[in-house]
């Protein structure tokens, strides 16, 4: 149940066996089912996750009534709202499993204590949020200049798995595409 996150861990900074059990003592285990919410907009997010399998979507609802997706996360990451989690504040954010996906979770007030107590836990708590800053980034200068044909082939060289796991409508949300859009570029490519 833990060694997905054992190497996640050990893979990003040393630590050592003890560490680690008492790290995963604030955990617990959850399997969701497909498209089953975790959060929704409005609500406070109290909770971090660790995919040991399946998707998380990030997506919001835009004032056309239409999803809008802004991240996806998969296996062997650290998925959450980030803004809602760290300020606990409402989210205006959703977060979905897509798949049926089995999640180690953590509160809020555990996740902290480890981040405050736990210096390798702070350290990837770090990463965490550089990774976050930088594929925020990514994505706004990424897809705010490349026309929609150039959109679909950064998905296919950075994140492959979105076009063979995700349905194009999710992955047009992602985009800024409609579905139909999708479905004629990636016949092009």
């Amino acid at each position: 149940m833990y060694r997905q996150l054992e190497q996640y861990m050990r893979g990003r900074t040393e630590i050592d066996d003890e560490t680690l059990l008492y790290i995963f003592s604030y955990f617990r285990s959850i399997k969701t089912k497909r498209n089953e919410f975790l959060l929704k907009e409005g609500e406070i997010c109290k909770h971090h996750y660790f995919l040991n399998k399946g998707c998380i979507r990030l997506f919001h609802i835009n004032k056309e009534g239409e999803e809008v997706t802004r991240y996806f996360h998969f296996e062997n990451t650290f998925g959450t709202a980030l803004s809602s989690f760290i300020n606990q504040k409402s989210s205006f954010e959703c977060m979905q499993t897509i798949e049926p996906s089995e999640l180690l979770v953590i509160n809020h007030a555990d996740y902290f204590h480890l981040v405050e107590t736990v210096p390798q836990f702070g350290f990837v708590y770090k990463q965490i949020l550089e990774l976050a800053y930088i594929k925020s980034q990514e994505r706004i200068y990424c897809f705010q200049s490349l026309e929609a044909i150039e959109k679909v082939r950064w998905v296919i060289i950075n994140q492959a798995k979105l076009l063979t796991r995700i349905s194009n409508k999710m992955v047009a949300s992602y985009l800024g595409l409609t579905p139909q859009t999708l479905s004629r570029l990636k016949s092009k490519i």
